[in-house]
């Protein structure tokens, strides 16, 4: 079968990307690109060569276990190779592996599995002699790792004496050893302040820390250690779930969350489960680690030349992904900025499928020198917003051309400009409908005045049939015009006139973050709100007299101050309050209850009933302070399930702990 010329190309450009990738990671110890993506690109390969064996070569990475390790630090051979672990993606391949072990050995029922948090950090090998710990190793490439002894025995959850009478032999234990976000983040503080280049995630800075030639800087950075396999001649131990127990009576740190489940059904549920709650612990999982729980059943499966049968990673969706750009196009704003967008092809990132992603302004797009036709790294910045975080310019396809700003607005065709001094390009033209719709969009919008069913969708619509050309025609809107839109109809109609009339008691600083002012986000617009009670207050405000209000500065005095003084924006202020919105504060209520003042706080975990917000809102309202982490001044530790380190130091410092039932109490009906 002949190979298309473009298949022949795409593939040696993935055989040297990866080469590349894995002598980064394996060699230098400086990833430059994250394991999600790395993932994909091999996906990508195996599939190639899965359609075109006879493209398989000696060299590829598919054909090799592992790569080199560093020379650093003197290389010994495992007593028991360290295989990593085969990926799934999604619940559908779970059960694929599932069918495909019951396959191997003949089994046609399902049987119990260990679920295990999978710890993004490094893997390591210990070896007790007579329950004394003699060696600790890296993975390295399976076989042969790095001899890191003394940096091992500075992890104070790995025992240096096993805690057994009688210990055997030889007990091998293999585990994680990671950083603790709390401590992650300070790490990186300190290289900040002495002008060090930051780690770009936990799990490099735990192999940084594990490759350090001295220990005491080891011993500093706080490491801890998640022990997950035992190997030990015990007939007593039968199960996976034993060998946990064991380790943890050895003195070996286990991870509390692990779960014994009886179906591939309870796995599934146990991965969906923790797709969310992972957010609130101390630290870094990017999946599940799923194992048969019979060691007998184990044996009888053995290995691939790469993976055990018996166990796989559940990954959760990927945070940062490889796609290729189909094109370049510019989306218009309501302030007026020129956002230029990549289109590119489908792939999905954080649980939901991307298309298109932000390139924020030109001179990023300079700086990626971003192409169509390019191979692109795409996260979602804060989880919400789709971003390109770099080009893989390896994989350009040739003849491909540098993409240029377009000197037009795109909507209504008016000449755009860049103020000197800023990085975005605008459109100046108030008529722009590019500029309208995303005004009202914003209005509408959840931390402005919330109005349900006034989607971007309904707007366009709104503004072509000519019934909408400011935000303040919203509330002169009759229900027959709307149901008269494409796909609205009698019922949907009302609810928006519903929805736009319970707008109306929105509160003034809301009314404000909707009016959209440049820089004016929803906690400033609270800050001015509460320093300006009326509208008429801050309009007359000078520029000195909104920069002196604590939190804000001159840029966004300058731009309040500058908004009011347009006539436009004071006609569309004037019909707003004719219409009946709040652009007042409500009067202050006085009370003699400040139940928590001068107490200070701190949240961890998930809570029952409340949100994290809600109940940091409930206790400032009492008078108290909420804080991000606990120290000699905090009063209070309000305690949700899957609670971390702050917890640990809580302990440590005698802070008193109380459950959600316990701080509503403490509060009293204050916040009733």
């Amino acid at each position: 079968m002949t190979i298309p010329l473009e298949i022949q190309q795409r593939y040696q450009q993935l055989k040297t990307e990866l080469q590349r990738a894995s002598y980064a990671y394996y060699v230098l110890d400086d990833p430059f690109i994250p394991d999600s993506v790395y993932d994909q690109l091999y996906r990508e390969l195996e599939d190639l060569e899965k359609r075109y064996p006879q493209l398989i070569t000696p060299d590829s990475p598919t054909q090799r276990v592992g790569d080199k390790i560093s020379s650093q630090f003197f290389s010994v051979r495992h007593n028991i190779p360290l295989y990593s672990l085969e990926n799934a993606f999604n619940l559908e391949e779970l059960n694929k592996w599932g069918s495909r072990w019951q396959r191997y050995i003949n089994e046609t029922q399902d049987t119990e599995y260990v679920c295990e948090l999978k710890i993004d950090g490094s893997a390591l090998a210990l070896t007790y002699e007579n329950g004394f710990l003699v060696r600790g190793v890296t993975r390295g490439d399976g076989v042969t790792g790095e001899d890191i002894t003394p940096n091992v025995r500075t992890i104070r959850s790995i025992p240096l004496r096993l805690n057994i009478d009688n210990p055997p032999a030889i007990v091998e234990v293999r585990g994680e050893a990671f950083l603790p976000l709390d401590t992650f983040d300070k790490i990186n503080q300190e290289r900040e302040e002495k002008g060090e280049s930051l780690f770009a995630n936990p799990r490099n800075a735990a192999a940084g820390t594990l490759r350090q030639l001295d220990p005491k800087i080891v011993d500093k950075r706080r490491l801890q250690f998640f022990a997950y396999t035992l190997h030990l001649d015990d007939n007593n131990i039968t199960t996976q779930w034993q060998s946990l127990d064991r380790l943890e009576t050895m003195g070996f740190l286990v991870n509390p969350h692990r779960q014994l489940c009886p179906s591939l059904q309870e796995v599934a549920q146990y991965y969906q489960d923790w797709q969310e709650k992972r957010h609130q612990l101390a630290y870094m999982t990017d999946g599940v680690v799923v194992k048969i729980n019979d060691l007998q059943r184990q044996n009888r499966l053995g290995f691939t030349q790469k993976f055990p049968r018996w166990a796989i990673a559940l990954k959760y969706p990927a945070e940062e992904v490889p796609t290729v750009v189909k094109d370049i196009i510019v989306n218009v704003g309501r302030t007026g900025a020129v956002t230029p967008m990549a289109v590119m092809e489908p792939v999905q990132v954080a649980g939901t499928t991307v298309q298109r992603a932000t390139l924020h302004n030109s001179d990023r797009v300079a700086e990626l020198d971003i192409r169509i036709g390019d191979t692109v790294i795409i996260r979602k910045a804060g989880e919400i917003i789709p971003e390109v975080v770099r080009i893989l310019p390896e994989l350009r396809p040739n003849h491909s051309l540098p993409f240029q700003m377009p000197t037009n607005c795109p909507e209504c065709q008016s000449p755009l400009v860049r103020p000197v001094g800023e990085a975005v390009t605008r459109c100046v033209n108030s008529s722009c409908p590019a500029i309208l719709r995303g005004s009202i969009v914003h209005w509408a919008s959840r931390d402005a005045l919330d109005i349900r069913g006034l989607g971007g969708k309904v707007v366009i619509l709104l503004i072509e049939q000519g019934l909408v050309t400011a935000i303040s025609d919203l509330y002169s809107l009759e229900k027959t015009e709307i149901a008269k839109l494409d796909r609205m109809g009698e019922k949907s109609a009302l609810n928006l006139i519903t929805a736009m009339a319970q707008s109306k008691n929105q509160s003034w600083s809301r009314v404000l973050y909707g009016l959209g002012i440049r820089y004016v986000g929803s906690v400033n617009a609270k800050i001015l709100a509460e320093s300006f009670r009326t509208v008429e207050e801050l309009a007359n405000a000078s520029v000195t007299d909104l920069a002196s209000v604590y939190g804000i500065g001159e840029e966004i005095a300058q731009s309040v101050y500058d908004w009011f003084k347009i006539a436009a924006n004071r006609d569309l202020v004037a019909k707003l309050q004719a219409a009946g919105l709040q652009f007042a504060a409500a009067a202050k209520t006085t009370t003699t209850k400040a139940t928590l003042a001068g107490k200070t706080f701190v949240i961890s975990g998930t809570l029952p009933t409340l949100k994290r917000e809600e109940a940091k809102e409930l206790i400032e309202k009492a008078g108290g302070k909420v804080t991000g982490s606990v120290s000699k001044k905090t009063d209070y530790l309000v305690l949700g399930e899957a609670a971390g380190s702050k917890l640990e130091k809580a302990l440590e410092l005698g802070i008193t702990q109380l459950t959600e039932a316990q701080l509503l109490e403490l509060i009293g009906d204050f916040h009733r």
